[in-house]
């Protein structure tokens, strides 16, 4: 029987939510099912990880209480939140202390950007290096190519979800992927290896020897976007770990990698 590969030691993107909870006014989807907190760690303990990142989801807007309440009760979890930009500092510190790590910014592709050269927005990022929390993005390529240069010279870290790719027009030539690429080099952006299920499978490994190349492992975490919101039917948590261990076959890789996500999300 062949050997089952060495899980990472932390998923660093994950949702969690009940039925009970508040979608915004345009939510893209309307889950009709539970994924608690509980229903995660089994996940994980199912297949040997030992932490996890909860990820802010756009279709709950600012509602973070159930995320701060599952953060509370499990030590082995962190998480992002979404918040208004005036959040005072004061706020800011005690989400850090809570187990907060960012900030997740998303908006629809046909949405306009904030004002990124403007101080309420410069104001923000600047709170949130002060707090020594990171800006997490899931933007459009469009969006990321305005996005990542206005931040060029901010001091927060910043991380980019789904390879950098998903809504993305133009793949690894288009004007997000290269503007990932010259932030990244910069030193102070990641990316978030997650919801590959969400892009070209035969395509998946070409984007993460890409990644790897320029960005290097120290740069890139796994995440498996569980539980997998609008193609539940279609992937298994089992089935995200199998793609990672396809696209990157090289286990001391991995291992950087993971190492790497330990280390932003916990030491």
């Amino acid at each position: 029987m062949t050997e089952r590969p060495e899980p990472p030691a932390i998923d660093a993107h994950a949702h969690v939510f009940t039925r009970a909870m508040p979608f915004t006014d345009t939510a893209w989807t309307r889950p009709d099912y539970d994924y608690p907190v509980e229903a995660y760690l089994a996940d994980l303990d199912a297949h040997g990880i030992a932490f996890g990142v909860v990820t802010a989801a756009s279709l709950f807007g600012e509602y973070n209480d159930y995320t701060l309440a599952a953060l509370a009760r499990h030590r082995r979890l962190r998480a992002t939140v979404m918040l208004d930009q005036d959040t005072a500092p004061a706020e800011l510190a005690v989400l850090r202390g809570q187990g907060v790590c960012g900030v997740r910014f998303q908006i629809p592709l046909s949405a306009t950007l904030p004002d990124l050269g403007g101080y309420r927005f410069r104001r923000f990022v600047t709170r949130l290096a002060d707090a020594g929390m990171h800006l997490e993005l899931n933007l459009g390529g469009e969006q990321l190519s305005q996005m990542l240069p206005a931040l060029a010279d901010a001091s927060v870290p910043v991380v980019v979800d789904h390879f950098g790719l998903l809504r993305s027009e133009g793949e690894m030539e288009g004007p997000g992927f290269g503007a990932l690429l010259r932030s990244v080099a910069l030193g102070r952006t990641w990316v978030k290896i997650s919801a590959g299920f969400r892009l070209p499978a035969e395509r998946l490994q070409t984007y993460a020897q890409r990644l790897l190349a320029e960005a290097g492992p120290d740069r890139l975490f796994w995440g498996s976007d569980a539980p997998f919101v609008g193609a539940e039917d279609r992937v298994t948590y089992a089935q995200t770990l199998d793609t990672l261990y396809r696209i990157v076959p090289d286990a001391g890789i991995r291992r950087q990698m993971s190492d790497a996500a330990l280390r932003f999300y916990f030491f």
